[in-house]
């Protein structure tokens, strides 16, 4: 291979391309990433510079580096770009979650891929570089903030800030600016992530030519429009144009822009949507007029209309850049055609001229505030908003809103006196009481004094459609009313100044009962007389406005007095009946309601005796009307809430009030709402108290419920219960800030006056302890505040300079300094901020340490409580979060360790080095100081292991001295294991932990032979306690419940071993809620039970075991009872009530307990319980976990559980293992298997009738009761077939293989199933049932083959019977025939009568076999056949004196018929030694020379390896399992 480079005289580093395996010492093993440090190269193969080794050069990319030196450190640092670095580092750290986050990384990393690609190209200039830098920077410092890694702190030129060189509060500065610019550009992520599923959408328009010939100024009134509904669904945008066809502010050319905003969902699934343009001309009332001084000028006359169909574009169909511009065609108006401008668009047809409007548009999503922060170039402040006629979908809190659109609709006007129809227009003033008037026109435009229509010429019924928004204080409303005018407008000019006013309406907008005028069409009463009257408003405000009014007789009357009256006196006002004028108004308004309930309910206190009523109506009020006034309407309950705090008589009205606005919003017609409900409770809700009240009468309704009374409003309040939670939490937030606000300069007067106090009496330690004190105090509060809270400078400004002891400066630092490590001062994400205070921290405790070690150690000075405050403040260092590499990324670990290194094993190290420096005051931190060493002990840090593991030796050390015996005191023992159970639980701890601690541990009990066995036995309890724990911490993550409940049983088990009872009733109350998340309430009963165990009734015993004594049995007697075990629930009844009638004499609870027990019997008659199934389940195969590994257990099914379910829940929680189809013990090669392998077939329980039951005529409900529980033993039963088959009766030949597991601990019990395990004594009776079965089947094999080899039986038969190969029984006899095994294990008895009987039996057995062996053994094995029958002689002999007899008895029938060589029939008779107690059946096989009867009964016996608690009532103390196959002829 070409060498890549020479000789080196510099330091260069390579990164790997592709992956090298090296295939000898010298060569090495590269990986595509790593980064390789080149010493030198030569010949096509580098040497790296910390592990020898050469590679192909090929297969690296070589990059130059830099050496710096710091202090007497060389840090090799990569002579690349420092931005080009940064990107290479930020890629591969998003590389390893890329896939986790594929869609959101992918886009972000392939951008900066592309940057990197050009910064490293070197051809950028500097100012595409700058701008390109800003980009990269900007990108990273986004990706890095939604992936949630550490923020990356920049100076202003983006370059990363090096905490090194950069003071610590620069730094702090540049983490903030950091943070707030990132949060900026997240949040303007976010509003592009909405804009999809936005309520809230826009059009922006930009009039960029008005092209026609009028000659006359113009008026341009632009609005959207629907028209299918033949409405206008904007306000109007109002350009006025000159005559010389420019804007007639000039101001406004290339200016004119408007947003047409708060258009929402609904109004984007109207069918079609066109932007229409009204253009109404300003001057003579006909352009053929050519004498302009005579005529009338300044008249509004209908123009035309343009109009485009926008509906694709507004809905996004279409893509619309803002510099494209449309041509918008005109259409002139034609009175003959139509009487309106609106009435133009359906006439729709291709003009003759080419007049009309260019525009600019373009759809956008969000309100006017999104749009103008997201699109500055086109929307800014001079911009004009057009709203939407009506409200938007939402309204937000702090949207104050009060505008009321009117259109004039129509009228129908009499000619009366004149020939021809009148032109009539209509004057508009807003006015008060006193006459002043404000008008607005459209939006664009100034407000103005008053509003003249468009005036049609010579039309009785004109109609006009023109809508106008009326802009009123929200003060004057009450007082203001809309006045119009009618007047003839003439052509000419002289004429038509003398025209007057002919006649007037006007309409009020708020009713008498505080309403605003309601929306919708008012045809208003048109009023005749003297124009000056009709100007006057105390003229006509007294006469009703609109002709409804005629229904109401009152208004009626008035009516009729008022226009006879004023007629008559000449100079009044009358109704004019010819004349009709109709308006329509909408109100848009967030403070004027127009239901008469909401206005009560909003303005409660005019009318505190109408409160209940309006509480009560709001339930009816329509809920659109209800969201529109959102906050006002929370704010007038909380009001209530807050003002009748002292009484609850409108708690609940107003609690059911808030239930009904939250179910509002949560229905899908208002969802859009939900946001709104949350910016007020964050920024608007302010009720400190209102928490009280809401808890009270949510306590109130679930107290109800829970008594299983009828509580209506129960469901709707569950529903709104994370609203209610939140208005809770918000209001007690608020009231602790308000609380705190007046304790703590209540604090700080205080102490400044404590401190003014100082003197040099008595009194000075007095005041410096109280000083001291309040210290703490202020100083734990500061550190909870905020950074910027004014509170701290004023705190720091009202402390003089204290001065304290030393011992009194360090505890206070190191309990200052704990706080702080405690609480996390800084987000997570500024890893640079907390590396450089936990590097301040380092430096001061390893400076307090030295201080410590040289004035606090000596015996006249040592303080406990000072040290004891050193070591948890290190402890909590070296635990804390922030330092816990193993959590990171690589790259983020690499980056701490060479900058920062590990801090964890320093301050370990002093911790270490301290401790053995206290000498005889060690034994002071004994057992407190236990958990937090073994807390450092469990960082998974190799050295910082192996370097604190032996304190615990020395603590063991200190505390034999001390007491004597270690033993004996077990306060460390009792520490260790208490804090164990918690830390390994909490996620510390692993195998290697468990390994090191044994072996440092017995490593260093070498040294102290005395200590020796106490270690041992230590580390023994400590390593068992460890695998469980981990076994348990495994599992506790699984979606399997069994093994969850099979890892709490061996750990409460193991702590029951160990007499931990507080241990073992923690993890019984686990258990039992693993029972009762299944509902498993029968097993929940049972583990409860056990702890009742272990209290006491008797008088003696405190009251306290008695109460929670009698609690628990209550608890599960319902358990019972929900498990239809009414047989055990009546068991713990009849307890309780011999205590009740015998010991603390409550007959009242005696016949509540009896009437209990007696629905309980009633239950056992009436009610069916369905039998449960059992099945066998076996786990077989490395594949599994300890605990279920080649193990077998017994499942107890739910009710109606079929085989198939429970088998399908078996594999669904192994969905990698293979299903065995068959019953038989799999063999070695499935055991041995690294996959897993399940077996599952039912099992039937054997009836087991308790004595008392026995022999007496029960009731079949009881009985079959104790068929499916109370049971032990377990039988499988399969057919097999043996010898030759009778074609005429197959039943002749089908044999019985019945497998029977017994179990004394019975089922159901604390668990729903039990493990089957062999005793060494139940092993040795099985292991020599399969031999005598192995002979029995070889003799067969060999009788009928007489071609099979020789040697397998031979190998067999010595094995058997030659001493010096020792496989046989003799290792039995030493093990179990012994008078010690014998005291020790007297339960045994039985079975050791079982292994003598099958001893005794394997005589005859070999016999048959060695005298077939003769028979077929040639020549040349003669000795070895010779040397076998002497062994056997001598071991017959031996046997038959130890064990008895069996002999081989001659049947004499049925011989005749057989073959020459055919065997004699024998059958095996005992003639001495013991018996059997098994019940045995007669199966004939061949042996040898003899047909044999065998009476034999095998037994497979297994013992739990799970220690469960003895029953009381059983009396029994293990649990035993026994399987057993029994062959029986069929029948």
């Amino acid at each position: 291979m070409r060498p890549l480079f020479r000789l080196l005289q510099f330091l260069f580093f390579s990164l790997v391309k592709w992956n090298f395996v090296g295939k000898g010492e010298k060569q090495l093993s590269l990986e595509v990433g790593d980064m390789v440090f080149i010493q030198e190269a030569c010949d096509g193969k580098n040497m790296s510079k910390y592990k020898d080794g050469v590679f192909p050069a090929s297969f690296v990319h070589l990059k130059e580096v830099i050496i710096e030196k710091r202090g007497e450190e060389e840090v090799v640092i990569s002579a690349e770009m420092p931005l080009v670095k940064e990107v290479t580092t930020t890629l591969r750290e998003w590389g390893s979650i890329w896939k986790q986050l594929y869609v959101q990384v992918r886009r972000l990393m392939c951008e900066l891929m592309e940057w990197r690609s050009q910064l490293l190209s070197g051809t950028l200039p500097s100012d595409e570089f700058k701008e390109l830098k800003q980009k990269v920077t900007s990108k990273i410092d986004y990706g890095n903030k939604i992936l949630e890694l550490d923020q990356v702190v920049r100076d202003e030129d983006g370059n990363i800030l090096d905490p090194e060189r950069a003071s610590v509060i620069s730094l702090f500065r540049a983490h903030e600016a950091a943070t707030a610019k990132i949060n900026e550009r997240i949040k303007e992520e976010q509003v592009r992530k909405r804009k999809a599923s936005s309520p809230t959408h826009s059009l922006y328009v930009f009039v960029r030519n008005f092209v026609c010939r009028i000659g006359e100024d113009s008026e341009l009134f632009m609005s959207l429009y629907d028209p299918n509904k033949q409405s206008i669904i904007s306000e109007n945008y109002l350009v006025r144009w000159g005559s010389k066809g420019f804007p007639k502010e000039i101001d406004m050319l290339n200016n004119l822009k408007v947003v047409f905003t708060d258009l929402g969902n609904k109004d984007l699934s109207r069918e079609k949507i066109y932007l229409i343009c009204q253009i109404v001309r300003v001057g003579r009332m006909d352009l053929k007029e050519i004498n302009t001084k005579k005529c009338t000028l300044g008249l509004r006359r209908p123009f035309g209309v343009a109009v485009m169909d926008i509906s694709d574009l507004i809905k996004g169909k279409i893509e619309c850049d803002e510099e494209k511009q449309f041509f918008i065609p005109f259409f002139p108006y034609n009175q003959i055609a139509s009487q309106t401008l609106i009435q133009c668009l359906p006439s729709f047809s291709t003009p003759h001229i080419l007049p009309g409007l260019w525009v600019t548009m373009k759809a956008l999503v969000g309100d006017i505030v999104q749009i103008r922060k997201e699109y500055p170039h086109l929307v800014d402040r001079s911009t004009v908003v057009a709203r939407k006629l009506g409200f938007p979908e939402i309204i937000m809190p702090g949207d104050v809103r009060n505008d009321i659109y009117l259109t004039l609709q129509g009228g129908d006007f009499d000619k009366y006196n004149k020939t021809t129809q009148k032109n009539v227009e209509v004057i508009m003033w807003v006015c008060d009481e006193e006459g002043k008037n404000s008008i607005c026109l459209g939006a664009g435009d100034k407000a103005v004094s008053e509003y003249r229509s468009v005036i049609y010429y010579q039309i009785k019924q004109p109609r006009w459609m023109e809508t106008i928004k009326v802009a009123v204080p929200l003060e004057e409303m009450h007082r203001i009313h809309l006045r119009f005018m009618f007047r003839h407008r003439s052509s000419q000019e002289s004429k038509d100044k003398s025209e007057k006013n002919f006649a007037m309406a006007f309409v009020r907008l708020m009713k008498e009962d505080g309403t605003v005028l309601q929306d919708g069409l008012h045809d208003l009463v048109v009023f005749k007389g003297d124009s000056k009257r009709m100007e006057d408003v105390n003229s006509y405000l007294s006469l009703p406005s609109t002709r409804h009014h005629h229904c109401d007789p009152h208004k009626a009357a008035a009516l009729s007095r008022s226009s006879s009256s004023l007629s008559g006196s000449g100079g009044g006002l009358s109704v004019s009946s010819r004349d009709s004028f109709t308006i329509s108004t909408l109100v848009c308004s967030t403070k004027l309601t127009q239901n008469v309930g909401l206005l009560g309910l909003l303005k409660w206190r005019t009318r505190p005796e109408l409160l209940k009523e309006n509480l009560e109506k709001l339930k009816i009020i329509d809920g659109e009307e209800v969201v529109k006034f959102l906050q006002d309407t929370l704010d007038a309950l909380f009001n209530i809430m807050m003002e009748h705090s002292q009484t609850d008589d409108y708690d609940i009205l107003v609690f059911d009030a808030l239930i009904y606005i939250i179910g509002l919003i949560a229905d899908r017609k208002f969802q859009h709402f939900n946001t709104v409900l949350e910016a007020y409770i964050k920024q608007h809700f302010s009720a400190t108290l209102a928490y009280k009240k809401l808890m009270s009468v949510l306590k109130r309704y679930l107290d109800v419920s829970s008594r299983g009374e009828q509580c209506e409003p129960i469901l709707r309040t569950l529903k709104a219960l994370e609203y209610i939670f939140k208005f809770i939490v918000r209001s007690r937030m608020l009231y602790s800030q308000k609380a705190n606000n007046y304790l703590f300069p209540f604090l700080l007067f205080s102490l400044s006056a404590l401190c003014l106090c100082f003197s040099q009496g008595e009194t000075f330690q007095h005041i410096q302890d109280i000083v001291v004190s309040l210290l703490r105090i202020i100083n734990r509060t500061v550190i909870t505040m905020g950074r910027e809270h004014a509170l701290i400078v004023s705190t720091f400004r009202c402390i003089p300079l204290l001065f304290f002891s030393p011992q009194d400066f360090l505890m206070e630092s190191f309990m200052l300094f704990k706080d702080l490590i405690g609480i996390h001062v800084y987000p997570s994400d500024w890893m640079a901020m907390i590396m450089v205070q936990n590097r301040v921290f380092l430096r001061a405790i390893n400076t307090y340490a030295d201080t410590m070690n040289q004035k606090f150690l000596n015996n006249d000075d040592f303080e406990v409580q000072l040290w004891n405050n050193y070591f948890h403040l290190a402890v909590a260092f070296i635990t804390q979060e922030s330092l816990q590499l193993q959590h990171f990324s690589p790259t983020k670990r690499n980056k701490i360790l060479a900058k920062y290194g590990d801090m964890r094993r320093l301050i370990g190290f002093a911790i270490r080095d301290i401790w053995y420096k206290l000498g005889s005051h060690k034994i002071c931190f004994i057992p407190g100081m236990v958990g937090p060493i073994l807390e450092m002990t469990l960082i998974p840090e190799e050295e910082l292991r192996r370097a604190t593991i032996p304190i615990f030796f020395d603590m063991i050390t200190c505390e034999h001295s001390h007491s004597g015996n270690f033993h004996k005191v077990k306060s460390f023992e009792n520490e260790i294991i208490l804090k164990l159970d918690h830390e390994v639980e909490g996620g510390g701890g692993d195998e290697r932990y468990m390994q090191l601690l044994e072996t440092i541990l017995l490593d260093c009990s070498e040294k102290k032979p005395t200590l020796r066995p106490q270690v041992q036995h230590f580390v023994a309890l400590v390593k068992g306690l460890l695998i469980r724990l981990l076994d348990y911490r495994t599992v506790m993550s699984d979606d399997s419940r069994n093994n969850r409940m099979s890892c709490t049983v061996n750990l409460l088990n193991f702590y029951k071993d160990i007499n931990r009872e507080g241990m073992y009733i923690r993890y019984l109350y686990k258990l039992r809620d693993l029972h009762l998340e299944g509902e498993n309430y029968t097993e929940a009963a049972y583990t409860l039970l056990l702890h009742s165990r272990l209290l006491k009734f008797e008088s003696h015993g405190s009251q306290t075991q008695r109460q929670l004594k009698e609690t628990l049995y209550d608890t599960i007697i319902d358990y019972f009872d929900k498990g239809k075990m009414w047989e055990e629930a009546i068991t713990l009844c009849k307890e309780l009530a011999d205590q009740y009638e015998n010991e603390i004499f409550d007959y009242e609870l005696l016949s509540r307990r009896l009437e209990k027990q007696a629905k309980f019997y009633e239950n056992i008659m009436k009610i069916l319980r369905p039998k449960p199934d059992y099945f066998a389940v076996g786990y077989y195969g490395q594949g599994y976990p300890p605990f279920l590994r080649n193990k077998v257990f017994i499942h107890r099914g739910k009710e109606y559980e079929r085989r198939e379910d429970f088998q399908n829940q078996l594999m669904s929680q192994f969905p990698s293992a293979v299903r065995l189809n068959t019953t038989t013990m799999p063999g070695d090669d499935i055991r041995n298997s690294p996959l897993q392998y399940i077996q599952c077939f039912t099992v039937q329980p054997v009836l087991e009738i308790p004595p008392r039951l026995k022999n007496k005529p029960c009731p079949d409900q009881i009985i079959n009761f104790y068929k499916s529980n109370y049971v032990q033993r377990f039988h499988y039963s399969r057919p097999v077939r043996k010898g030759p088959v009778d074609p005429n009766n197959e039943f002749a030949s089908m044999w019985i293989e019945r497998t029977t597991f017994t179990t004394v601990y019975k089922l159901p019990g604390i668990l729903r199933w039990f493990e089957t395990t062999l005793s060494p004594l139940e092993n040795a009776i099985e292991t020599m049932e399969s031999t005598n079965e192995k002979i029995l089947t070889m003799i067969n094999q060999y009788q009928a083959d007489w071609s099979l080899p020789i040697n397998p039986l031979s190998m067999l038969l010595n094995g058997i019977v030659d001493p010096a190969v020792m496989g046989g029984f003799a290792k039995y006899e030493k093990a179990f025939f012994t008078d010690e095994y014998n005291q020790q294990h007297p339960e045994d008895r039985d079975k050791l009568l079982r292994l003598k009987d099958l001893i005794a039996w394997q005589i005859p057995l070999l016999g048959g076999g060695i005298s077939l062996h003769g028979k077929r053994v040639t020549d040349d094995l003669r000795p070895f056949h010779e040397r076998m029958e002497e062994c056997f002689k001598q071991l017959k002999k031996k046997v038959e004196k130890e064990y008895g007899v069996r002999e081989l008895v001659r049947t004499g029938s049925g011989l005749k018929d057989l073959p020459p060589e055919s065997p004699t029939s024998w059958t095996l008779q005992r003639s001495s030694g013991s018996m059997s107690a098994s019940t045995t059946e007669e199966v004939v096989v061949t042996v040898g020379d003899a047909e044999v009867k065998l009476r034999k009964s095998k037994k497979k016996k297994k013992r739990s390896s799970m220690i469960f608690i003895t029953e009381e009532r059983e009396r029994t103390s293990t649990l035993d399992c026994k399987r057993v196959r029994t062959s029986s002829s069929g029948r």
